[in-house]
Formats: C-alpha cells, sequence, structure tokens
C-alpha cells in the first residue's frame, strides 16, 4: 500500500490554516488504510494538536469527493450540536482544517492529497470491548450518528468506494484472485477458500434486499468498527464517530452489522489463537440494546428484523476481503507478518462459527431487545431459496 513521499512534509504543514509555532510532529495510529500524523503547536502559550492524514489515492480515487462529503456530514452534525446548545460540541464531531486559500486538502509535491483535523483531546478508542456496559454506549453512539444523518438534505452523497459492501461484486473479484492465483496461495487457503464458497448464497442477503427496495437506503458511516468511536477519557462517555473516509448511501444494517462483528467478542481482529474468537451474547446483547435506544424510531420493521443477520454478514464480508487480499498480495491492507491477512480472515470465520453455534440464541434475543421483529425474516422470505434460519434450527 505504500507509495512513496508517505512522511509528512514541512511545506503541507505551511500550506494549512494552523498558526504558531510547531513544536512536534510524529507518526500516529494503527489504521490499515491512510498514513495519519499527530502534530503539536504553541498558540499564544496554549498547546494545540491536530491530526494530520495523507488520503490513500489507491483506496479512495477520487479524494476531492470524499472531502465533500466529509465536510457536509461534519457541518450538518456541527450545526445541530450547536442548536441543541451542546458547550462542547467540537469533542463531538470532527472539524475539518482548511487550507490556506480555503480548501479541504492540500497537495504534496508527489501529487498525494492531505487533510487536517483539531485532535479531540481527553479521549480514547477501545481494540476490545470489556462489559456489556461498554457494548452499550458504542452501539448507542452508532445509533445517534445515524440519527443525526437522517435529515441531512441536499445531494445524495458521494459512494467513495463504490460497492463497498456489495457482497455479489465481492465474490466476482475474490473467484479471480482464486483463478489467477497470481501468488500462488491457493493452495495454502484450500479451507477458507471452500468455507466462502460454502457462504455466498447466504451471503447475497443484506444486498439483495438493499437492491430489491426491501430496505431503505440511508447515509451510514459504512466502517464503524469499534476503535472509530472516541470515548471521554474521564466520564467514558463517547464524544465522536471518526474515520469518516466511508460515510455514503448504503443500509443502517450495514454499520449495526459492523459494530456487531467487533463488539460481541473480546478477541482482536487478527487473533491467532482461535478457541479465543468466541461471540459474546452478553456483549451483543448490549450493544443491540444500546444501538436501538437511539435508531429504534428511525429503523422500519425489515431493518430491526434483520440486525441479527448483519453482524453475521458484515463478519462474512471482511473475511471474504481479507481472504482475496491475501490471494492477491496483500495489495489493500497493511500487514505486520507473512499470512497476516490469512490469519484475519481464519479469525473472521471463526467468528462466523461461533455464531452460527448459538444462532437461535441470538435470534432470540434481537426479537426480545428489537420488539420481535425477527420473524419478519421468515415471514418475508428474505432468506432466499434456501431458508437458512430453518436449517439452522
Amino acid at each position: 500500500m505504500d507509495t512513496g513521499c508517505v512522511s509528512l512534509p514541512q511545506d503541507v504543514l505551511s500550506q494549512f490554516a494552523i498558526y504558531g509555532e510547531l513544536a512536534f510532529v510524529q507518526p500516529f495510529g494503527s489504521g490499515h488504510i491512510n498514513h495519519t500524523y499527530r502534530s503539536q503547536w504553541n498558540q499564544a502559550g496554549t498547546a494545540v494538536r491536530y491530526i494530520h492524514q495523507r488520503i490513500n489515492e489507491q483506496v479512495f480515487l477520487r479524494p476531492a469527493e470524499v472531502m465533500e462529503n466529509i465536510e457536509r456530514v461534519t457541518g450538518h452534525i456541527a450545526e445541530k450540536l450547536i442548536r441543541e446548545g451542546v458547550r462542547d460540541w467540537s469533542r463531538r464531531v470532527l472539524s475539518v482544517v482548511p487550507s490556506r486559500d480555503g480548501k479541504p486538502w492540500v497537495r504534496d509535491a508527489c501529487g498525494g492529497w492531505w487533510r487536517t483535523y483539531l485532535f479531540i483531546e481527553g479521549t480514547h478508542s477501545l481494540d476490545v470491548a470489556q462489559s456489556p456496559g461498554e457494548a452499550r454506549f458504542l452501539g448507542k453512539s452508532v445509533g445517534r450518528f445515524q440519527k443525526q444523518l437522517a435529515d441531512l438534505g441536499g445531494s445524495r452523497l458521494h459512494e467513495t468506494i463504490p460497492d463497498f459492501h456489495h457482497m455479489e461484486k465481492r465474490y466476482v473479484r475474490f473467484y479471480e484472485a482464486v483463478s489467477q492465483d497470481p501468488c500462488r496461495r491457493v493452495k495454502d487457503a484450500e479451507a477458507e477458500i471452500a468455507f466462502m464458497r460454502e457462504q455466498e448464497e447466504r451471503g447475497a442477503l443484506l444486498i439483495r434486499a438493499l437492491k430489491g427496495g426491501a430496505l431503505p437506503e440511508r447515509i451510514c458511516h459504512n466502517d464503524t468498527k469499534m476503535n472509530n468511536i472516541l470515548i471521554d477519557d474521564l466520564d467514558k462517555e463517547v464524544r465522536c464517530v471518526v474515520d469518516l473516509d466511508t460515510v455514503m448511501p448504503g443500509t443502517s444494517l450495514f454499520d449495526v452489522g459492523d459494530l456487531i462483528r467487533t463488539v460481541s467478542t473480546r478477541a482482536k481482529e487478527d487473533e491467532r489463537d482461535l478457541a479465543l474468537v468466541v461471540f459474546d451474547g452478553g456483549l451483543f446483547a448490549g450493544l443491540i440494546k444500546g444501538y436501538l435506544s437511539e435508531a429504534s424510531e428511525l429503523l422500519l420493521p425489515a431493518e430491526k428484523a434483520l440486525i441479527a443477520e448483519s453482524g453475521r454478514n458484515i463478519t462474512q464480508i471482511m473475511a471474504l476481503r481479507f481472504l482475496t487480499d491475501y490471494l492477491e498480495g496483500d495489495l489493500y491492507y497493511k500487514t505486520a507478518r507473512p499470512g497476516h491477512n490469512l490469519d484475519r480472515c481464519r479469525n473472521q470465520i471463526a467468528l462466523i462459527q461461533s455464531m452460527d453455534a448459538q444462532w437461535q440464541a441470538i435470534l432470540d434475543m434481537t426479537s426480545a431487545i428489537g420488539d420481535g421483529n425477527s420473524r419478519y425474516l421468515t415471514d418475508t422470505g428474505l432468506t432466499g431459496s434456501d431458508n437458512f434460519l430453518e436449517d439452522k434450527e
């Protein structure tokens, strides 16, 4: 993924509307996609920090559209918070720092695209949820985010990564990688390839429901893994949802599904001891209660009915993406060791298998929390030609 010129050039900093004296700048975070730095400035005796990111143009082919989406979304949320009289609103939504000529980006000498945000002080993110209480406020934060954007006016947001959660098209690319086998890795992933083949029909459920109109199109984050949610260091309340590159049209279920995937297990996404990759019903219940406490009035019965399935679905698409990237030669996700993406794929498959072993309990919990709508699946035939809910009972 590295494309050269990924250090933060001094001339980039000087082009942003930041005032004062630069104290330091250093790499920050562990994101898979963009290169991120944090700087500190002395502004009239006060230390102020900023986040700088180089947008990965191999992933986001139209960076200007990415930033147009982000400006619209953050501006809309900020206006709402200010109208509501929220005193610390700048800690509850990202603040884009413009360039000195008013653009939301700066270009470097290599042609790279950079952006800057105010750093949100006194916050942290989680890689693993430790309690149903933590899971609950993580769910609440995503429900609130969706609700804040439900009335965003104007034209449709840009699709910053077209077909990002389009399972059918992801499978097309997967089969191409298997057929071409450019890195001669198929032999090392035969079990994983077989699993993904077996799950193809079920995996298409959400995208077919969205395309067919059974699910409404909404503005959603599309990448709501828990470490994209900032939590206050002192009161432990959620302050801000970050990493907005993929905010675009989709279904609400893409967001709650990714949150289920990352919150409902205590194992990290690349844990190699698969015995630790276990679906936790207590974390799941806390998460769904929190999510619906904010989003319930927004959601249609069809959306509520597919909440449980969304977690399994997004886990499957991530397993498929990790496996495809492994077969293609680790072109998309940053890796820290040989076979890292294959480890991630195996991890996600283990989580699916743990979900399947508890599937009826998951449906029962979701039905109890979400007004009994899980029956909508079988009542409307959204399960497709193979009624997998009956198969699991």
